[in-house]
């Protein structure tokens, strides 16, 4: 044959392409995509609270006979069976799934029981699967009861070689009693654990009163109950909001509780008394999903980078009971300060988001606010109940079919036994003689010759009795709608009594309590007052000495730098530093280099230009105004809040042209009232401080008139007490001149010459 006959006969790949916009068919198979991850990987079921891997995994382990009972079984031999008869993706995603679900750090009530490194709440990994056990726990059980008994319904598996049920019928609340979380495409859902006794107490009160407020049910319903305790620190009206719509948010924090403590009071707050008024704060559990390592290292970063300046150091002393124990750096640090810093600093308290979206029966997914959750969850378990009674109800109906035939053949043994050897069809002969059906007659002739016996006649009669008073019942049951709420009611109870508060398990581990008013939080707050002397040099070298030293002593500098400004400050302050070129800079007081050494250069912390120099250090204090002048002459008074700069580059403050330079940056005393300024002519002005405009920034009014030359300096004073100034030579003698008002004239004159024994350097200091 020709190649080309084979040619013509193979089909032409382009008759395959389908001629359609590309926008629609991208569109088309982009949704298909999307409702898959939905409804088949990312949202729970809302009757089972399970997504398809964790239903599988479970139904998998159920296969296998992994009850609590029996032996553990190799996870390797679970996971294989998963992906190979039922979810068929990575060995890895689908053991990362088994892993959460017996990590009781993860889920509040685990449906598996692991055996081997299932990883920790210190955020390490679980070992291979190759090394670890695992088997059902008592809830997976309760969650899966039901499942023989025709509860639901069965689904082939992705290869059509097996069965998998839709969905789990047992009545433990999974969805609330654990939670989900999951993001799909366009919709996510995170619900957090609950407490079982408390769904189950709102159930009933759901059931009693289908009408029933939602508040009613916030007050049985307390709110989440996390696998790793801690507390939620919202008020009752904040929670109740979020519950009612699925959607809201509330903070989560971690635990201060010291087992140790002499008081009471002391062990509630964390707080741990040490010898000599030391005290130290443990924490004892911490927020759900935060790793208790990543925790420690925020902490520990936070003391690193100074942020939390009253830490002194954090110790990881936990067991299989977390306790994280914090150092203060003195035992004058207020314990609720330290905590708020924590609070707002690391993760020990975080926000967790409310998104109670679910699959409904229908597999339509929905945001439900609690009283619609639970209304339909209870209508999901009466239907599940109506199918376990039909399924009953059949059960028995087949039963006493064999047994009525049975009866009716030890009235008839006689008879039986010679149709039965004398019979070539006996079957036919007894269905006809005896009406039975083929069933019966079936059942008759496998019968043991054991089974002869008087007594087992006795005992099918008092068999087809029970069956036909549990018939009547079960029938009752399905007709009336009442009935199956008193049987589920009943059944939640008893589900109660195995989960109560009073039990390991359903004891609540979350509080919920408003947290009081959070005490004020500032850096500045957390810094430890102690006095130190600020030492800087004309280079620009920075240190502080601790103490308040002796301002008078000389100090070490670098060869050929002298000192030029020092200061008595405490830690908690901030300093101004203000350059030549009318720029005002800001340095926190406890972040200055010790005074062993020569300092730092305030260059490395501050972007101040090469060639600007520093006019003044001033120690900042509230409320309190500086005199700012040019030696243009024009100057003005400031607020030292106006003052204060949030980054390294500073704060423009006064307005300079030319080469102008800023020479007088000066306190202002409150009881001050006029102002005197000397020009580089030696002349002396003096007018009232009422004259000089207060501004945040500017080149300011002119405070001197100039023929020749510029501004000298400039300070405040009180005219009554008269003017002083420093006198030279040795100590520190000043002159006053109380005569001053002679030089008083308005803001703007040029001035006379200055009393007799003023400073020839023009300088007031």
């Amino acid at each position: 044959m020709a190649a080309s006959d084979v040619t013509d006969k193979e089909p032409d790949p382009f008759d395959a392409i389908v001629d359609a916009p590309f926008d629609s068919a991208l569109e088309e198979r982009y949704l298909v995509y999307a409702l898959s991850t939905i409804t088949a990987r990312s949202l729970p079921d809302l009757r089972d609270g399970l997504k398809p891997v964790h239903r599988r995994l479970l139904w998998a382990m159920r296969q296998l006979k992994l009850n609590p009972t029996d032996a553990f079984k190799k996870s390797a031999r679970v996971v294989g069976d998963v992906i190979g008869k039922y979810h068929p993706h990575g060995d890895a995603s689908v053991y990362d799934a088994m892993v959460r679900l017996a990590q009781d750090f993860a889920l509040r009530y685990p449906l598996v029981e692991g055996q081997g490194n299932f990883g920790n709440i210190d955020g390490d990994n679980a070992a291979a699967y190759r090394y670890t056990e695992a088997r059902l726990t008592r809830t997976a059980l309760r969650l899966m009861e039901g499942l023989d008994e025709g509860t639901v319904d069965f689904i082939p598996t992705y290869n059509n070689e097996d069965e998998e049920p839709e969905i789990f019928p047992g009545l433990f609340p999974n969805l609330l009693a654990n939670g989900a979380s999951g993001i799909a495409v366009g919709m996510a859902t995170n619900i957090p654990s609950h407490n079982v006794a408390e769904v189950v107490d709102a159930t009933l009160e759901l059931i009693d009163n289908p009408h029933v407020e939602h508040a009613r049910l916030m007050e049985l319903f307390q709110g989440p109950d996390f696998a790793t305790g801690g507390i939620v620190p919202e008020s009752a009206e904040t929670i109740s909001a979020a519950y009612e719509t699925g959607r809201g948010s509330f903070r989560v924090r971690g635990r201060f509780h010291a087992a140790e403590a002499e008081k009471a009071d002391d062990a509630e707050a964390g707080i741990e008394r040490l010898g000599g008024g030391q005290w130290q704060l443990v924490i004892s559990e911490i927020p759900y999903q935060v790793a208790k390592g990543k925790l420690i290292e925020q902490i520990a970063q936070a003391i690193a980078d100074r942020k939390l300046p009253i830490l002194d150091d954090v110790r990881d002393e936990s067991d299989e009971q977390i306790r994280i124990v914090l150092v203060p750096r003195s035992r004058n640090v207020d314990p609720e300060l330290l905590k708020e810093s924590l609070y707002k600093l690391t993760d020990l308290e975080v926000r967790f988001g409310l998104n109670l979206n679910v699959l409904d029966a229908t597999r339509t997914p929905m945001v439900m606010g609690l009283k619609e959750l639970l209304g339909n969850w209870v209508a999901s378990q009466i239907d599940i109940l109506q199918r376990r009674s039909q399924h009953r109800l059949d059960q028995i109906a087949r039963r006493l079919e064999l047994v009525e035939g049975y009866i009716i053949a030890f009235l008839n043994l006689d008879r039986v036994i010679e149709i039965i050897r004398t019979e070539d069809e006996p079957k036919a002969v007894m269905m006809k003689e005896f009406s039975l059906t083929d069933r019966q007659a079936e059942a008759i002739l496998n019968m043991r010759l054991r089974s002869l016996r008087k007594l087992e006649e006795m005992q099918l009669r008092q068999e087809k009795d029970d069956l036909l008073a549990e018939k009547d019942e079960l029938e009752k049951l399905l007709g009336s709608p009442a009935r199956q709420r008193t049987r589920l009611k009943k059944d939640l109870k008893a589900l109660r009594k195995e989960y109560g508060e009073d039990t390991a398990l359903g004891a609540r581990r979350t509080t919920i309590a408003e947290a009081a008013p959070a005490v004020e939080f500032s850096m500045d707050a957390m810094i430890e007052k102690e006095p130190i002397t600020v030492i800087l040099s004309k280079r620009g070298w920075i240190r502080a000495a601790k103490g308040h030293v002796d301002l008078a002593q000389e100090f070490k500098f670098k060869e050929g730098d002298e000192l030029a400004f020092i200061a008595h400050a405490q830690t908690t302050d901030k300093l101004l530093l203000a350059t030549d070129n009318g720029r005002f800079f800001t340095l926190g007081a406890d972040k200055l280099p010790g005074a062993r050494g020569f300092g730092e250069p305030v260059q490395s912390t501050l972007d101040i230009d090469a060639e600007a120099k520093i006019a003044a250090l001033i120690v900042h204090a509230k409320d309190k105004r500086v005199l700012l002048a040019a030696d243009t002459g024009k100057g003005f008074a400031a607020e030292t809040s106006e003052l204060l700069a949030e980054t390294r580059k500073g704060r423009q403050v006064v307005n300079l042209k030319g080469d102008a330079k800023l020479v007088v940056v000066r306190p202002i005393d409150p009881a001050h009232n006029h102002v005197a300024a000397v020009g580089e002519n030696r002349k002396l002005v003096v007018f009232n401080l009422e004259e000089l405009p207060v501004m945040a920034r500017g080149q300011g009014v002119k405070l001197q008139n100039y023929r020749d030359g510029g501004l000298s300096d400039a300070t405040t004073f009180v005219l009554e007490d008269g003017l002083s100034w420093q006198m030279g030579g040795k100590g520190d003698r000043t002159r006053t001149e109380t005569d001053i008002w002679q030089w008083k004239v308005a803001r703007g004159g040029a001035g006379r010459m200055p009393p007799q024994g003023f400073p020839k350097d023009n300088k007031f200091t």
